[in-house]
């Protein structure tokens, strides 16, 4: 029977920090060294751990590396998992971290199955998944650039009493307001309903470009589906669908 060697990667920019736990339960557990994070680098791990006669199984903490390292040792066909950082065990006591120490920690809580890996979207999703969360931001600047025209609008005491604000009357107040008695405060209030006009028009631009990707994406349908229920736009159902996943992967709601 082939054995099996538990591999814990500790990524880094620039490096990766490989340990070993061999298999069953008293097998011996070591620090194998520190490669560069390059595909050619993990080309040759997995070789060299291959050579020596054992199935590889690799497994790295979830974090600001992306997916990447998963899908080039999948396509190589190793076994690799993604583990959820705040699933993983600790004890309280132990404070002292290192990139040694975290790699055999993996290494062996692999092995002893006690690791919850993640699941991990495919290219295109994560590509969709990168589109919708470019969104937030020009989301967030609306959000702040009309405070501060709201702001700046009642320091001088002027009030806008016929309903709620951003309607098409409320706009149509706005552009049509010449109350600052120097031209510099007009000039600043102009600039202030600019900034929330471009704002809102980088959201448009992104809308539409969801728009679009949802019409050839595999997800299609079940973004249609979503739509279906009240209150739910082609943005919401495509951000809950790609953050999700493939929701047939769930057991019950």
């Amino acid at each position: 029977m082939n054995k099996v060697t538990y591999v814990g990667l500790d990524v880094h920019k620039d490096t990766i920090v490989v340990a070993l736990a061999e298999d069953g339960r008293s097998g011996e557990i070591r620090f194998f060294g520190t490669i560069a994070n390059t595909c050619d680098s993990v080309v040759r791990l997995t070789k060299q751990l291959s050579a020596a006669g054992s199935t590889p199984r690799f497994c790295y903490e979830a974090g600001p590396y992306g997916y990447g390292l998963h899908r080039h040792i999948t396509k190589l066909g190793f076994e690799c998992a993604v583990v959820a950082p705040a699933m993983i065990p600790r004890k309280a006591a132990d404070r002292v971290k290192t990139d040694r120490r975290d790699a055999e920690m993996l290494a062996r809580l692999w092995r002893a199955g006690e690791l919850t890996s993640i699941w991990t979207p495919d290219e295109e999703q994560e590509a969709v998944r990168d589109l919708i969360r470019t969104r937030k931001q020009p989301m967030d600047a609306v959000k702040v650039a009309k405070q501060q025209l709201l702001s700046f609008l009642l320091r001088h005491g002027l009030r806008y009493d016929n309903g709620s604000y951003w309607t098409k009357r409320h706009r149509g107040w706005l552009a049509n307001l010449r109350r600052f008695r120097f031209p510099y405060q007009q000039l600043a209030f102009e600039e202030l309903k600019r900034a929330v006009d471009q704002a809102e028009a980088r959201v448009a631009t992104l809308d539409q470009a969801i728009d679009e990707v949802v019409q050839d994406w595999r997800f299609a349908p079940v973004v249609d589906a979503l739509r279906a229920l009240r209150g739910v736009n082609t943005t919401i159902a495509a951000t809950v669908v790609a953050e999700i996943g493939d929701i047939t992967r769930f057991e019950n709601p």
